[in-house]
């Protein structure tokens, strides 16, 4: 149990939740701006996720989407700036709960935003926490945390999913192949065409997924190094085939120690150092 709650810094949850609440309104502006086209779809063609049928939610309708949208976006930069931390964040939460459900419920469900969704639920438990902040907090390690397990269960549970239903075919299938004649780039092109290279990233990324909850048990010195190979792994994808996996980027910054991230101060320096500078410029003779 002292993993789960290994105290962290509070300038971490600061810049954590910075960065999620201001991805949460590029998300709907830039990566998914799709979603607000269901704004105008017919409701005969909304099948809601089992959490909308649970609750049960509302028929997206173009008022219900246009509100949730622009409620988005205006609570969650104001949730960015660390202010009602508690209020603010549930209310992001929920919206962003029922923006999901708009958006996945007609068709193909996307699995890069598990870690974002639980990173959403438990920032809200936490409350104020400043930029550079060092004192160790337990609440802050449980919310990071969990954020880190939601991430890897999204490699781990994928790997289980392509065993579930491609079985071990799955390894020297065309899945691959396929992926980049619907959507390759140069590079792929270029490395599709040597022979059984496809066969040998599948396989790797196979074993990658499987292992990858591994990371918690590297030495903490070392695990910066799996952190950056996950990294590294999306942006080869991105390459590749142009999936970004952001918000799953997102929340893998939990990882990081972001309380060294104190964007206050480097302004504050910055200032400071052109009003040191501008003294000694006008003091020079002409």
């Amino acid at each position: 149990m002292k993993w789960l709650f290994a105290p962290v810094p509070l300038g971490r949850i600061a810049a954590f939740r910075t960065l999620v609440y201001v991805f949460v309104a590029l998300d709907l502006t830039v990566f998914t701006p799709w979603v607000r086209s269901h704004a105008n779809t017919p409701g005969e063609l909304y099948e809601p996720l089992l959490i909308g049928r649970i609750l049960p939610l509302p028929t997206p309708t173009h008022i219900l989407v246009w509100v949730v949208f622009w409620a988005l976006i205006v609570l969650s930069l104001a949730a960015a700036t660390g202010r009602a931390p508690r209020v603010l964040g549930w209310a992001v939460f929920a919206l962003y709960v029922e923006w999901m459900v708009i958006a996945m419920s007609y068709g193909k469900v996307d699995h890069d935003r598990v870690g974002l969704l639980v990173a959403l639920a438990v920032l809200p438990t936490i409350g104020r926490a400043r930029f550079g902040d060092k004192t160790l907090s337990e609440a802050a390690g449980w919310a990071l945390r969990v954020t880190q397990i939601a991430v890897i269960c999204t490699y781990f549970l994928a790997a289980w999913a392509k065993l579930r239903f491609g079985g071990i075919d799955w390894l020297t299938s065309a899945v691959l192949a396929q992926a980049i004649i619907r959507r390759g780039t140069w590079l792929a092109d270029e490395i599709a065409v040597v022979p059984g290279l496809l066969i040998a990233a599948q396989i790797g990324i196979m074993l990658f997924e499987l292992s990858s909850p591994l990371i918690f048990v590297v030495p903490q010195r070392f695990r910066w190094m799996g952190v950056a190979f996950f990294y590294s792994f999306h942006v080869m994808t991105f390459s590749m085939i142009t999936i970004s996996f952001a918000p799953h980027l997102v929340a893998m910054a939990s990882f990081l120690p972001l309380e060294r991230v104190r964007p206050i101060e480097w302004v504050r320096r910055r200032l400071g150092r052109r009003a040191e500078v501008s003294p000694a410029a006008r003091e020079q003779p002409t």
